[in-house]
């Protein structure tokens, strides 16, 4: 593993072990004291942190419903990467996964972005490497590359577009119709895209584990029990190029399929007049689905649709990341110059 540059100043002859021991130990003492703290005492102590750094807490919606509820604002990918570029706040806890703290970080240059776990990955951001994207480039000179947002800033650096299921049509629509698009990871929204559009689109081969693991049998199951439901579905999902067929051969319900991003899901559930909605996306969403929807009720299409990334940032780890300031998210100036203008323009879009 790169040591990124930091050379560690540790001479055996300067004695300087004991400070380490120390700085160990406080920590150690001061973690016992959060283990002590109920919910109670850490939403207390995370307010009064939040105010003493001049903080705002994010939170996607698949966070845990805890987070959600402290959070000052609650949003899918592309409405909390909207939501940092407007903040003044000096600190911004990121409470996401590291692709999304990485996008703050590049859109919030003079403010510190801290993620409350640096375990908080992203199976799909690891599906495509600067490298590997490089030679894709290579191979199809001229073409436009787009992105999903859930990549790592050193890949958005390589592309021309980001995009979100929110605005991802935007962006293709955007692009001048001679031009070839090659789209990345996710193959499941890229291939939602290019039937929706009829565009020429390459396909990455790379996929959400959680959502690639909704399957067509997922919601036959749930149709049949729930036959009036309107069936919300997410781009990235593994079943949808079959839904999307079975749309068009009229197996499933025209008038009440959706395929949305978690931002049309609320959209929709505030504005449809139906009382049961079935919902094809990680399970974190249907807190909020239910918080602002108290009168109607809201199913996972799949229950164990969980991200195990999004679901590691907790009470204790955000009270943690405001105390001591950890974990702090940078990405190099040169990388982040270029990432940017591929993340202004799917701002521009939004």
């Amino acid at each position: 593993m790169p040591h990124n540059g930091v050379v560690s100043d540790f001479d055996p002859g300067r004695r300087k072990r004991p400070a380490v021991t120390n700085e160990a130990t406080r920590l150690a003492v001061a973690d016992e004291e959060i283990s002590r703290m109920d919910d109670a005492a850490l939403i207390e102590g995370i307010a009064r942190l939040r105010e003493e750094r001049n903080a705002v807490i994010l939170a996607h919606n698949y966070q845990i419903p805890a987070i959600q509820d402290l959070a000052d604002f609650v949003g899918d990918s592309l409405a909390l990467s909207q939501q940092a570029a407007a903040t003044d706040a000096d600190v911004i806890v990121f409470c996401g996964v590291e692709f999304m703290a990485e996008t703050a970080a590049i859109l919030c240059p003079e403010q510190t972005v801290l993620l409350p776990d640096p375990a908080a990955g992203c199976s799909l951001a690891e599906m495509a490497t600067v490298e590997q994207v490089r030679r894709w480039k290579k191979d199809h000179p001229g073409a436009v590359t787009v992105a999903y947002i859930n990549t790592h800033a050193a890949v958005k650096a390589e592309v021309d577009y980001v995009c979100t299921s929110s605005n991802a049509r935007k962006v293709i629509d955007a692009i001048p119709e001679d031009k070839e698009i090659l789209f990345l990871p996710d193959m499941f929204l890229g291939a939602y895209l290019k039937q929706t559009t009829g565009r020429k689109i390459h396909l990455w081969l790379g996929e959400c584990h959680v959502h690639a693991g909704i399957r067509p049998e997922n919601i036959k199951e749930q149709l049949a029990a729930h036959p009036d439901a309107d069936l919300l579905l997410h781009p990235e999902c593994g079943c949808i190029s079959q839904c999307m067929l079975s749309l068009a051969q009229g197996d499933l319900p025209k008038e009440r399929t959706f395929i949305l991003g978690t931002g049309g899901m609320l959209k929709h559930a505030r504005e449809c007049e139906g009382k049961t909605e079935l919902i094809g996306t990680e399970v974190g969403m249907l807190h909020r689905l239910k918080k602002e929807n108290p009168n109607k009720r809201f199913l996972p299409v799949r229950e164990d649709a969980i991200c195990e990334y999004m679901k590691t940032i907790t009470l204790p780890k955000v009270y943690r990341s405001l105390r001591d300031m950890v974990y702090p998210v940078t990405v190099p100036p040169e990388i982040a110059k270029k990432a940017r203008l591929a993340i202004d323009r799917m701002l521009a879009l939004a």
